[in-house]
């Protein structure tokens, strides 16, 4: 076989050049995992300590270094313009960005990163301020550009990435902003307007008067907020900056016990009223109508509005209507984490100081007289975190959230049931006294008690009398001018409050509990006593009649005048006198009963505490069984079954 070398020789060269064109192929197919994929897609500065692949691109086509940019970002926004003149909407979304990593890249530097407990800063520390704030005006001006004054409207890029992207840089920039200049200024007020350089921010409070008034104790972004009691933070997600602002509390405490507060306060605010103080705030900055590109991105004024996102779900930009961004759990979450009330709940059941002794009524949210009002009562040895999961759940829905605002009670458990009612009692009609009657507000309230606040919301919508019984119970010879004194008939005496029309009883022991006499139980009610203040207020209450409490306190002990636990045994004189105060005649109510057994027998199901023979209650409109213990009202089922009734109310009262 002859071989030709010259042939062979051509077609080795020729394999040579193709495998060598073939090794300079720049283009090559590779498998990503679609996580990875989308992270890319969605990813930014505000995700990863990068910027977003759209910007890097910008960057790229206008021969930018990244680093270099985020060194001197005036000098690169200036070239991205420049070379970007064919695509104005890249230049202004990329620039919103740059600004806006290099705010956040300042901030993290020594002279930046200052506490909020530090009132006093350094020149150095105001002048890094100053330039974050510089930077954030920027990204607030060339995000804002991008959105709403370029040839594409928002609606014609709804679907677009970019725009989602933009849209969060604007948000959190404008968050940064306030609460950067709320640290810089220390301002106690929101002020008229905020002038930076030569930028100038005005405030607008007509979406949330109170605010205009409202007295800063602490502005913090709840972006970054998360709870850890939470199944979920209940938030939307739409156009401004989410806050809390916790108002100063201009309330100060008595440490008195009032033993008849409906006529001590008469003319009084009652201090242990509390209006809400952690709030929800939305922002939205946007120019005067007919502001050019080139005066929005100079010097003209923006105005910010601060919005209430309990009442309002839109905001107008542009002449549009926008979807509000807004955060519903956030204040709820602060207030519960910075007053530790679940820990003040048990503390209260054994009160030696005596710290807690009147109950109090939180509002969550500013009263809104369109608004129906639900009020919680918690259980023995709690506090309002027993209603976390129900509440939470309110908040974040949207038609719940649209038809009511909640009201908590909190009350120190240790007390006589008697004494807690007639004091929540009192505080309710103040609270609804406070308001205009003809408020829709004002009417068709639902109550809600868990275990012994069940017991007393159902006094409280009770009605009768039981004075004669009391005096038979104490069986001594003051017992009757005691009793029938006018401070403490109002004990004895039911009338249910107008305002509320429905009531709802969770695992509640109408009849009393047997767990109430057991050994342990009984050692722990050997320990808790009677607040010396509750005593002293109730002796002076009858001193007209020179009765002597503190030598009663024997026959009180053993008659009807015992701590809140020992009320709830089948044997207390408390129990077998107030079972016949039924809820009021017309009143709506529910029963929702929990089982931890798998029989469906009367005689045999129970909570764990209470079984169904003291839960049930006679002509309930609906009773649910639900399995599970005695907290059952943080079950999933459970809260499906308030959402249900809720969510009934709501209607019939509208029709």
């Amino acid at each position: 076989m002859v071989i030709n070398i010259k042939s062979l020789t051509k077609t080795i060269v020729l394999l040579c050049l193709l495998y060598s064109l073939s090794a300079c192929q720049l283009v090559k197919l590779q498998q990503r995992s679609l996580s990875a994929s989308l992270a890319d897609k969605t990813q930014s500065i505000l995700t990863r300590p990068q910027l977003s692949d759209a910007t890097q691109n910008s960057l790229l086509l206008s021969g930018l270094n990244l680093d270099q940019c985020l060194k001197q970002p005036d000098q690169c926004v200036q070239t991205l313009q420049q070379k970007l003149t064919d695509n104005h909407e890249q230049a202004y979304a990329a620039a919103s960005e740059i600004y806006l990593a290099r705010a956040l890249q300042l901030s993290l530097e020594k002279q930046c990163d200052i506490p909020l407990s530090q009132t006093q800063h350094s020149p150095q520390q105001n002048q890094c301020l100053d330039q974050v704030l510089t930077l954030l005006d920027q990204s607030i001006r060339f995000s804002f550009v991008y959105l709403f004054e370029t040839e594409h409207t928002p609606q014609q890029r709804i679907f677009d990435q970019r725009q989602t992207q933009v849209r969060l840089f604007y948000n959190v920039a404008l968050s940064r902003l306030i609460t950067t200049a709320y640290l810089r200024h220390q301002f106690t007020h929101f002020p008229k307007q905020l002038q930076l350089n030569q930028h100038r921010y005005q405030f607008n409070f007509d979406n949330y008067p109170e605010l205009a008034t409202t007295e800063i104790q602490l502005l913090r972004s709840s972006y970054n907020m998360r709870f850890s009691g939470f199944y979920s933070v209940n938030r939307r997600d739409g156009l401004g900056s989410e806050f809390v602002l916790v108002a100063k509390n201009q309330q100060p405490l008595s440490p008195d016990y009032i033993y008849d507060p409906e006529s001590y306060y008469t003319g009084k605010v009652n201090p242990y009223i509390h209006a809400a103080r952690y709030l929800s705030v939305t922002a939205v900055a946007q120019p005067h109508a007919k502001t050019s590109v080139q005066q929005l991105l100079k010097d003209a004024p923006l105005e910010i509005q601060l919005i209430d996102p309990f009442r309002y779900d839109e905001v107008k930009v542009a002449g549009q209507g926008y979807l509000l961004t807004a955060n519903y759990s956030a204040p709820y979450g602060l207030w519960l984490a910075e007053n530790n009330l679940g820990g003040t709940g048990y503390k209260t059941l054994i009160d030696r100081k005596e710290q807690l002794s009147m109950p109090h009524l939180f509002m969550l949210e500013p009263y809104n007289p369109n608004k129906k009002i639900i009020i919680f009562i918690h259980g023995l040895a709690s506090s309002p975190e027993a209603w976390i999961a129900l509440t939470n759940d309110i908040l974040g829905d949207e038609s719940l959230r649209q038809h009511y605002q909640v009201w908590q009670v909190f009350y120190s458990t240790n007390m006589p049931i008697l004494e807690s009612r007639a004091q929540i009692y009192a505080l309710l009609k103040q609270a609804f006294a406070m308001y205009d009657s003809n408020d829709a507000a004002m009417k068709d309230a639902v109550l809600i008690g868990h275990s012994m606040g069940g017991i007393i919301s159902r006094l409280i919508m009770g009605q009768g009398d039981i004075r004669q019984q009391a005096v038979q119970a104490i069986n001594t010879d003051e017992a009757h001018d005691f009793i029938y004194s006018p401070a403490v008939s109002k004990r004895f005496i039911f009338q249910p409050i107008d305002q509320i029309n429905r009531v709802i009883f969770i695992a509640t022991p109408h009849k009393g509990t047997a767990y109430a006499d057991r050994w342990f139980t009984l050692a722990l009610r050997k320990v808790i006593h009677l607040p010396h203040k509750f005593l002293s207020a109730a002796e002076l209450a009858v001193t007209e009649k020179k009765i002597n409490i503190h030598q009663m306190k024997n026959s009180l002990a053993s008659g009807i005048i015992e701590n809140g636990p020992s009320d709830l045994s089948y044997q207390s004189k408390f129990m077998k006198m107030s079972q016949d105060i039924q809820p009021a005649q017309g009143l709506a109510y529910h029963s929702i009963i929990g089982n931890l057994t798998q029989s469906l027998d009367p005689n045999k199901m129970t909570d764990g505490i209470v079984p169904y023979t003291s839960s049930h209650l006679d002509g309930a409109l609906s009773e649910k069984i639900i399995q599970g213990g005695h907290s059952i009202q943080e079950q999933p089922e459970a809260i499906l079954e308030l959402r249900r009734i809720l969510k009934l109310h709501a209607k019939e009262k509208i029709k």
